[in-house]
């Protein structure tokens, strides 16, 4: 980031505003406001002329700037338009002013196919989002959308029904239209089209008109055909990711086929396995994809110091989810509340009632479609009755990476990054077999920054072994296991 101003205060440009003071800056960039309210953007020449070259930017626009011996190009804005980094936005003010981000997402992606947008600085003026190219991983146009309308929750437009839950100020029908304006498809509600005002016929309309006319006058006697089901991807946990897609997404996505055969909805799941191993990323994963209500119990949800409290929330907590079903309830540090009722570490009638509880709710979550997942690092104190049949089915083992997994992940990381020609990842697979995958994100993330600091265009080996040396040594067994208890 750079931090020294270019240009001092009161400095005049060329159409005779004055320098004010530093909003944001970047590596070959700086925004200044100027004393007559607007704003400027600061550009070094090689950057500009990628703007000009790719025409995002047209020559003419741009004006020249020099403090000393460097030269800058410079493009200025009024103070009504919005000039700042993407990644700064905050939500916007009005549906008008949301308008115009989409619009300018969509003109600029027009002119580039390959440029990603997320290090992008927004230009309201001229409907522009101006590639910074930063060695960062491209981040998809719904990401982008979808992280602008909520003021910097990372999320795609495409999880229609989180996005809306997170822009309670703006009405559903107001959001459709939003991601539309930005040329992008999202999952269509029949119901939320039904409350579009009178006349007004979207690209989703449209859509919907068309499956219906290709469809034919009785669709409902058509003979039923299987549909290619949803592919959930955890990078670096092929057997997870496997088990995931069999034993829930093809269970929810293929509903009436299963329902045919007495399956009615996904069971209840408990991960185990050291810290660290990616218990919490999984699952983290999972609620994304299903793009459902989640919820959450652990011991700082519902612990109370008060007999009947605690199983008191663990209750309220479940019914919320019922009452949001479809939904997802994660349970946490299951250790906390669920040990062994036998054993000394139970405390006593109060412990015994918060066991009551989830035998209790669980069932009854399952049967009202709530997928039910849990998480632990002791597995072998968990009380057994919560690890029956009917309560949690599948009782999988979460161990450290292997090799294999470990390049798994590292090739997700590096699939959308500059890299060299000759980058060895062998000795990076060597030191990080068997430590959290969180290290190998971490060693992608550090070598990229300092690729970039060196300011270098490819990741190459150099930037991975110093990331490599970086690394925090942490001393945890090694282990490469992932698998399923012999009877689950």
């Amino acid at each position: 980031m750079a931090k020294d101003l270019w240009l001092p205060n009161g400095y005049e440009l060329t159409d005779g505003s004055r320098i004010r003071s530093l909003l944001f800056s970047g590596e070959d960039w700086q925004i200044f406001n100027t004393q007559e309210a607007g704003s400027v953007l600061l550009v070094g020449f090689d950057l500009a002329q990628k703007w000009c070259d790719t025409g995002f930017i047209e020559e003419s626009m741009l004006g020249t700037s020099a403090f000393g011996t460097v030269a800058f190009r410079s493009l200025t804005s009024q103070k009504q338009y919005a000039m700042l980094p993407v990644e700064n936005g905050k939500s916007p003010d009005s549906m008008a002013d949301a308008l115009a981000f989409s619009s300018a997402l969509k003109e600029s992606r027009k002119l580039s196919q390959e440029a990603s947008f997320h290090d992008a600085i927004y230009v309201e003026q001229y409907s522009r989002l101006l590639p910074t190219y930063t060695l960062t991983p491209c981040v998809e146009d719904e990401v982008v959308l979808g992280t602008w309308i909520t003021g910097g929750v990372v999320i795609s437009t495409t999880s229609f029904r989180r996005l809306t839950n997170l822009t309670g100020y703006m009405p559903p029908s107001d959001l459709a239209e939003i991601v539309e304006a930005a040329g992008l498809d999202f999952p269509i509600d029949a119901g939320l089209l039904a409350k579009r005002k009178s006349g007004q016929r979207t690209r989703a309309d449209e859509k919907i008109a068309d499956d219906e006319a290709a469809a034919g006058p009785e669709p409902s006697q058509r003979p039923k055909v299987r549909t290619e089901p949803r592919v959930f991807s955890l990078p670096g946990r092929p057997l997870l990711e496997s088990f995931f897609n069999e034993h829930v997404i093809d269970i929810i996505d293929h509903a009436e086929q299963y329902q045919s055969m007495g399956i009615e909805f996904p069971s209840a799941i408990v991960l185990h396995g050291p810290p660290g191993c990616g218990k919490t990323f999984a699952v983290d994963r999972l609620v994304e994809f299903l793009d459902w209500p989640s919820f959450s119990i652990d011991s700082g949800s519902v612990g109370s110091p008060y007999i009947h409290e605690t199983s008191k929330k663990i209750s309220d907590a479940f019914d919320k989810a019922i009452d949001s079903a479809p939904s997802v309830m994660v349970i946490d540090e299951m250790e906390s509340f669920l040990s062994d009722r036998r054993t000394g570490t139970a405390s006593g009638l109060h412990h015994i009632e918060e066991v009551a509880e989830f035998l209790r709710s669980i069932p009854e979550a399952i049967k009202n479609r709530v997928l039910v997942i849990a998480m632990t690092n002791m597995i072998d104190v968990i009380d057994p009755a919560i690890l029956r049949r009917g309560r949690f089915d599948h009782i999988i083992e979460v161990g450290m990476p292997s090799r294999v997994e470990v390049a798994s992940l590292l090739n997700a990381l590096l699939t959308k990054l500059p890299k060299a020609d000759n980058l060895d990842l062998d000795m990076v697979l060597d030191a990080l077999t068997g430590k959290p995958l969180s290290d190998s994100a971490f060693v992608v993330r550090e070598a990229a920054r300092l690729a970039a600091k060196s300011g270098k265009t490819e990741l190459d080996q150099e930037s991975m072994t110093a990331a490599l040396k970086s690394s925090p040594d942490r001393k945890e067994k090694k282990t490469n296991q992932i698998g399923f208890r012999p009877d689950s």
